[in-house]
Parts: C-alpha cells; sequence; structure tokens
C-alpha cells in the first residue's frame, strides 16, 4: 500500500517548487534592502513559549497546537508562529546580535491542527521580519514601507492596508472594562468561546469569526475612543508617516489581530471581497513580549507575517516552469555518453545549467527534450562529426544549426558563462 502524506500538510512539487524559490528570492532581497538579517529558529519549542506568549485562552494554544511530551517527560510543541521563538533566540543571545536595532527576517514552516482549507494547511509557510529596540512610530512605518515595496514587488494587485492601534497597559484595562460591560449586554449572542474568553481577554471576542458574534459586537465601543495621549500620538505620527510616503491606508478599529502579546500598532494587508481568505499579510507592535517570557527588561518590538501558501494562491497559479536549460548535449550511441557527460560536468561548473540523457534514447527523443526544457543551444554529438572533430551545434531559438569543431563550441559556450556573470 503505498502511503500518503498526512492530512493538511501537502508536498510541494516542481515546477511549483520554482514559484516558491522565486518568491522566496525576491522576500530575502527586499529584507536585506531593509537591513534584516536572517535568523533561523528551531521547529520545536518548549511549551510554555506559547502559553505565554501567544495566549493561553487563543484558539492556537486551546486547539490547534501540536504538543506531545518526549522521552524526558517535557511539554513541546511544533511552533504556530514565528514570532514567539525570534523573541526567544534574541534574548538567549542578545550580545551577538549587536546594538539595537535589531532587524531580522525568516522564512519556514509552521504547524496548527485546524480545518485544512484552500489556502490553509495544517504545515504552512511564512515569511516573517521583526524589528527590535526601538518604540519610534517610525520603525512602524519602516515594517510597513518594507511589506507594501515586497507586495509590490510581487505583482499582487488590490491590496489595502487596514490599521489600528490597541492602546498600552496604562490605557487598555479601561477600555477592557468598558468592553466587557458592552459584552455582558450581549452574552446570550456570543458563542460559548467567546462567553468564556469575555471575562479573561475581551478584545479577543471581537476576533471572533463567528457571524453570530460578530453581529453582536457591531456596535461594541472603539479603542480609538479610550487611547491615552501617548497611544494617540504614537498613531497618528505612523500615519502621518505613511502619509509623507504616499502609502495609502484606513483605519479599521475592529482589527485586534489573534495574538495577546499585541500592543498600539496592529495592521493588516488585504483583498477586498475575498472574504475570510482576503489577509495576505498581518502584523503589530508587541512592546512587553520579552518580559512575558522572562527577560528582564521591556525591549520595544514590531514585526509581521505573511502566509505563503495565501499569497501564492492570490497571485494565481500560471503555468510554473522550472530553471530553463542552457544546453542540452545530444547523443548518438552509447559510446558517446562518457564524453558527453565530461562536458556537462565542466559546463555545471561553470556556472552553466546542462542536460544529457543517460538511457540511449533516440536522438528525435533528446530533441524533443531538449525544446521541452527550454534549452537554448544543443550539441549533437555523432559519428561523422566525430570522424571530423566536431560536434553539430544548434540555436533552438533561431533554428540554426551548424557544424563547427569542438574548440569553437568550448568558445561559444565559455560566452555563455561570461553572459551569466560566471
Amino acid at each position: 500500500m503505498t502511503l500518503s502524506s498526512v492530512r493538511g500538510m501537502k508536498d510541494i512539487l516542481p515546477p511549483t517548487s520554482a514559484r516558491w524559490a522565486a518568491l522566496e528570492k525576491v522576500y530575502r532581497e527586499c529584507a536585506i534592502r531593509f537591513g534584516f538579517s536572517e535568523i533561523r529558529t528551531p521547529v520545536l519549542e518548549k511549551t510554555e513559549l506559547f502559553s505565554r506568549s501567544v495566549g493561553e485562552t487563543t484558539d492556537i494554544v486551546e486547539k490547534e497546537m501540536y504538543t506531545f511530551s518526549d522521552r524526558s517527560g517535557e511539554s513541546l510543541s511544533m511552533r504556530p508562529e514565528g514570532t514567539a521563538p525570534v523573541v526567544r533566540a534574541l534574548q538567549a543571545n542578545r550580545a551577538a546580535l549587536g546594538e539595537w536595532p535589531v532587524r531580522l527576517f525568516y522564512t519556514g514552516p509552521m504547524f496548527r491542527h485546524e480545518r485544512p482549507q484552500k489556502g490553509r494547511f495544517r504545515q504552512f509557510h511564512q515569511f516573517g521580519a521583526e524589528m527590535f529596540g526601538t518604540d519610534s512610530p517610525f520603525a512602524d512605518a519602516e515594517i510597513l514601507t518594507f511589506l507594501f515595496g515586497f507586495l509590490k514587488e510581487t505583482g499582487l494587485s488590490g491590496v489595502s492596508l487596514e490599521l489600528n492601534t490597541l492602546g498600552d497597559p496604562e490605557c487598555r484595562p479601561a477600555y477592557h472594562r468598558k468592553l466587557s460591560d458592552f459584552l455582558s449586554s450581549q452574552e446570550d449572542r456570543l458563542c460559548d468561546d467567546c462567553r468564556r474568553r469575555r471575562a479573561k481577554n475581551p478584545l479577543r471576542v471581537l476576533d471572533c469569526k463567528a457571524e453570530g458574534c460578530i453581529r453582536a459586537t457591531a456596535d461594541a465601543p472603539s479603542v480609538l475612543d479610550s487611547l491615552c495621549d501617548p497611544c494617540r500620538e504614537h498613531f497618528e505620527s505612523v500615519e502621518g508617516a505613511l502619509r509623507e510616503l504616499e502609502i495609502p491606508f484606513a483605519r479599521n478599529p475592529r482589527m485586534v489581530r489573534g495574538l495577546d502579546y499585541y500592543r498600539r500598532t496592529t495592521f493588516e494587508f488585504v483583498i477586498p471581497g475575498m472574504g475570510a481568505q482576503n489577509t495576505v499579510a498581518a502584523g503589530g507592535r508587541y512592546d512587553g513580549l520579552a518580559e512575558m517570557l522572562g527577560g528582564r527588561e521591556r525591549i520595544p518590538a514590531i514585526g509581521f507575517a505573511i502566509g505563503v501558501e495565501r499569497l501564492l494562491m492570490l497571485l494565481g497559479e500560471g503555468e510554473p516552469r522550472g530553471p530553463a536549460t542552457d544546453v542540452t548535449l545530444v547523443t548518438s550511441g552509447i559510446r558517446f555518453l562518457a564524453e558527453a557527460f565530461r562536458w556537462k560536468m565542466e559546463l555545471i561548473g561553470r556556472g552553466i545549467r546542462a542536460e544529457m540523457d543517460y538511457e540511449g534514447r533516440s536522438v528525435k527523443s533528446q530533441f524533443r527534450r531538449a525544446d521541452k526544457s527550454g534549452a537554448r543551444f544543443v550539441l549533437v554529438f555523432g559519428e561523422s562529426e566525430a570522424e571530423r572533430g566536431g560536434v553539430v551545434f544548434r540555436d533552438m531559438a533561431a533554428g540554426v544549426q551548424e557544424e563547427i569543431s569542438k574548440d569553437e563550441a568550448i568558445r561559444r559556450l565559455h560566452r555563455l558563462t561570461e553572459e551569466k556573470g560566471g
């Protein structure tokens, strides 16, 4: 019996994998241009990391994490999101990461046991970035500009930026009380999860996707009416910087994000009209998360994450192709295999993508495969050409071929190396 993959975990095969690689290349180049350095954290973390940071009342911790005890009895979880592991790594390796601000980006798989659907899997992948060590509103604007620029470079159209602020520990408790009082008047209309969460974290109710809860909270008080002066000034400065940069945005006072560690600026890049699948990227400020994880100092921070599967789905499937072959080496008999193989290895060593057939297929079949691979040139090692010390050199785009000496073929292929920057 053939074994299948785990439900909600998908193989990424060529040529689709080429689209992933191309998208990741654009993201890396954009991150480096903004001064971010790559970090790679383990897939497995201590469960406590997420129960402390993400929040015990979130769906992620309550229902979705892949959690188990290892052989020593320690509770471990496969990472459901990327921010908390990066903060843990920052705390553990603070001296090695240089002066503030520290800018880090990551790519990689995350894991949540939720119902698989289009664009959402149990193993999914994210691009993310975090900036630590400054609470300046210009840091918020930089992160948003980075993300706006990356999405623009991908060619994604119709994206809108929605912006909100959640206040801070100074002003949020008063808003929590006001919101909790409102929710108590709507309790019979809330789902069971939201009734339970109302006492611990009423903001989580505004994040519920159940239709009944959305209707029940339609007239909920806005956090924007309860901000302290520093939070209001910070939010207005972020908005002002975005206007200066001509990055369009709209306020969305209902946007609270799904994780407990956010404060002040939160944001989402969305495509209107896409329903539940409309969010492309999201994030916000999380000053204080380091303290929640046991750190001795408050580290201001802001970041975002992008769902790679969702982004590729929104960009459209298209007809992805693998990298085109530069040169295909065609052999008219098995006695030429060793010589063609030697040429292939030399060309690859020079940075040229070369292919050949090892199975002794017909010349016609080999040409057909060369055409399908997108090869620019074909070299044919044949009997009569070998007697004269030459090869057939065919330019596939021009449809022109000629017999040339092997030395001339080498010179032409070396020019190809120069074109490719070799």
